[in-house]
């Protein structure tokens, strides 16, 4: 396995923090706010990691216009919330230790950027990020593999050598966005995916530990 990585990107939420509170609780809202059902709480967490305008159209079953108005209604009661989610354990230690080694760093998250930039400052994790990219606002760059796309761009045009980077996530969306461009993934098991989703990464740690290992060697 290649231990020599020319950078690093990392999803945010289900890898870095623990946003599914936060998350399923402003999707709650929203559909209260619609007079729909709510959801059981295992159903709310599906919508957590791809973007959520897909998901709103997949699995609530809005068309455009419908997905649009419960966007902005999750957005205004999750905008509150969001940037208290909890930094899961030893993962800030191990941005820390990347970045002491010299490794760029990039964010590459399919929430907004508008929102993934404040949820860093306050977690004090900005420092660590050359890069920190999400999805744009109206949601034109959504997908991860544009995410991702971006990021690498960022990168290189920062003059960051892209050809070793390596992706840590916790979702088959990122497994598939990074493939798209090239780049392998390590999938954390302390996030929201399931086992079956691990089947196209690179590999799969359960522990700050064992990614560090992965990372630095």
């Amino acid at each position: 396995m290649q231990r020599t990585w020319s950078a690093v990107l990392f999803d945010l939420d289900g890898t870095i923090t623990d946003s599914a509170p936060a998350i399923t609780d402003s999707l709650a809202h929203m559909f209260r706010t619609l007079e729909l059902p709510v959801p059981g709480e295992s159903e709310l967490l599906r919508y957590v990691g791809p973007p959520l305008l897909d998901t709103l159209r997949a699995l609530a079953g809005f068309n455009e216009e419908q997905a649009l108005a419960a966007l902005a209604i999750y957005r205004e009661n999750y905008v509150g919330h969001s940037v208290n989610a909890p930094v899961f354990p030893g993962v800030a230690g191990v941005l820390a230790q990347v970045h002491a080694a010299g490794i760029p760093l990039a964010l590459a998250t399919s929430k907004p950027e508008s929102m993934a930039v404040p949820i860093l400052e306050h977690a004090g994790l900005a420092e660590y990020f050359q890069v920190i990219c999400g999805a744009t606002d109206d949601e034109v760059r959504s997908a991860k593999a544009d995410v991702v796309a971006e990021a690498l761009r960022r990168l290189q045009e920062a003059g960051v050598d892209t050809e070793h980077a390596v992706m840590v996530g916790d979702r088959s969306y990122d497994t598939l966005g990074a493939a798209v461009n090239g780049v392998p993934t390590i999938l954390v098991e302390w996030g929201y995916g399931s086992p079956a989703e691990a089947e196209q990464a690179m590999a799969v740690v359960h522990s700050a530990d064992q990614l560090r290992t992965l990372l630095l060697g």
